[in-house]
Formats: structure tokens, sequence, C-alpha cells
């Protein structure tokens, strides 16, 4: 089933929180509605950056083409407005080829920014971004909190400081342009013409299955090499503070090969990590306006035929309305 008008159809995004089978629901709905799939998953975005990542094999895919998946080097920071910018173009070719676009993945602040444009913020300054993973590391989440509520109260009252990325950039901002984030903010570029079409479908799972699953999926992880990976991802120049490496596993595994703390403690951390972002990703997406709910998760076949109903009512919500003749009656 496709759709031809790339005007009347839903761009449909399936979310949820770390291995709720996401992936394998957008690919069946992919098969099922001739889509195609952009990642939105922060991560999957590097090469190289494998095995913690939890990326489709391409043998796996089922020929379903995938977009913005292994293509920005690991030493590069690459960022949630720059991802906007590439999904925007990328979604506009799939409905240029009246294909149904299926905007797959977790990160939640991309999917806000494609919504909501971010204001064009300056390149990330390498040194500076060091300096504050430095003090973060040293001093803790907390104090860099703190900084930020001395230079930005505004920015520093928005943002909770366990979320620590989010918190550094404003810092960034702040350091680098003199000007709080929040004053420059209102300088938003427009959201993408498709927008309005936007929807999304997020996975519930049971909790304590998803928590099962997110450890087993970490030991996995372990002993398929993660920690050789790092390994050579350091040796290659990657920095420790980049946003590859930050990623859930591989800082912990950083840690590990730096002697801060033993492989046992680096397993069990990562399990722990992931666990606590998995419930930050069903509150983020919670607050978010007009998420649809599905319980259970995306390998699940019947899971995956509620989901396919539900994108079937949005393609005919969006499909323009039948011809009729001079009696009032449907052609054909």
């Amino acid at each position: 089933m496709s759709v031809s008008n790339s005007s009347t159809k839903p761009v449909v995004a399936v979310v949820g929180p770390t291995a709720s089978g996401k992936s394998a629901l957008g690919i069946e709905l992919a098969l099922r509605f001739g889509g195609e799939i952009v990642n939105c998953d922060s991560v999957q975005v590097y090469r190289e950056v494998e095995i913690a990542t939890a990326k489709v094999p391409l043998e796996e895919r089922r020929g379903v083409p995938h977009h913005l998946i292994d293509f920005i080097d690991p030493r590069t920071n690459y960022t949630a407005g720059a991802w906007a910018r590439d999904a925007a173009r990328v979604i506009s070719g799939i409905e240029g080829r009246a294909r149904l676009a299926l905007v797959v993945g977790g990160t939640g602040f991309y999917l806000r920014a494609l919504r909501e444009p971010f204001f064009e913020s300056p390149a990330t300054d390498e040194a500076l971004r060091a300096r504050l993973v430095r003090l973060r590391e040293r001093r803790g989440a907390e104090h860099l909190h703190g900084v930020l509520k001395r230079l930005d109260k505004v920015a520093a009252d928005r943002l909770h400081a366990r979320d620590w990325s989010r918190v550094q950039r404003a810092l960034e901002v702040r350091l680098q342009t003199k000007q709080s984030i929040t004053a420059q903010q209102p300088a938003r570029r427009e959201p993408p013409p498709f927008a309005d079409r936007l929807r999304v479908i997020a996975l519930s799972p049971p909790r304590e299955a998803l928590y099962r699953r997110i450890d087993a999926r970490a030991e996995g992880h372990f002993r398929a090499g993660l920690v050789d990976e790092v390994r050579a991802l350091v040796a290659r120049g990657v920095p420790a503070a980049s946003n590859a490496l930050g990623a859930h596993g591989y800082r912990r595994v950083v840690e590990f090969l730096r002697g801060e703390r033993t492989l046992e403690s680096a397993v069990e951390q990562t399990k722990l990590d992931v666990r606590h972002y998995a419930k930050r990703q069903l509150t983020w997406f919670r607050r978010e306006p007009g998420v649809e709910w599905i319980a259970g998760f995306g390998d699940d076949p019947a899971v995956q035929e509620r989901a396919a109903g539900r994108v079937a009512e949005l393609i005919a919500e969006f499909a323009p309305p039948a011809a009729e003749d001079e009696s009032g009656a449907p052609e054909g």
C-alpha cells in the first residue's frame, strides 16, 4: 500500500524507550505502506560506533531504505539542529518519491527540533566543551548547573541538573556569544512544511520486561566486543568527551579504560544508566503534545497489527475526498 500524493499523507514518527522494538515496528510499517525510514537516534548517526547502538544490520532491514544512519564521523559533535535540517531535506525527498516517511528512534530532543526548529547556534568550540566536560567530571552535574544559574538563570530554571548535555550547551552558547541561549532562541527558523502532518506513535512496553531486555542487551554488547570497539575508537583519535563516546555504554567503557572502574562495574553501571534513560524517554514523550501510545513491544505481531491499523487510519484521514460526478455520486 502506498500513497501517491505527497502533500496529503502524514509523516509518521515511531518513538519510545530504548529496547522497545521501534526498529522492528518501523520496518514492518515501511513494508506495509511503501515507506522509508529516517533514523531519529542520536548515536546511530555515527560511523564506526556500532555495538551498543542497536543499529539494524543491513541484511535485516528487509530492503527498506534507511536514512541518516552511519554518516557522521565520530569525531564530529553532531547536533539536534543539524539533524533536524538533514531530516527535513530527507523527508522532502521521500515524499517527492511518493513514499511514506517514517521517523524512527528514541531521541525526543531530535524530534522536537524537527517540529520546532532551533535558532542558528554557534559551532561547537571543542576546547571549551572539553573544559566543561572536565569540570562536570570533577565537580559533578549539579556544579555545572550552578554555573549556568549564575550566567543564565532563566535557562537554568528550565533545565534539570541531570540534563547535563543541554546545560552544557546553554553554557557554551553563553560563553561563546556573550548572550544567553534564552535571548537567542526566539530567532528560530520556520517549521518545515510537513510539520503539521507529523503524527507520533509511541511504544509503551511493560516496565519490568523492558528492563530485562535492557540488561540482557547490555551484557550482550560487552560479550560482543564493546571494550575493543571503544579502545579502537580512542586510538583513532575520537575524543572521550565527544557525543559519540558520551553515549550509554561507551562512556562507562571509557572510564574502565582509564582505570576509573572495573569491567564488572562498567557493565552494571551501563545497565543502570540505560534503565534510567528509558524511564526519562517515557517521561519525555508523555509530556510531548499529540503522542498516541500503543502498549507492548514493537516486535510483537499483535502490536504491529494495531500500529498498522492506526497508520492506515491516518493515511485515510489525509487522503483527498473522492471525486464526485454531477449527480453527487463518487466516480468509479
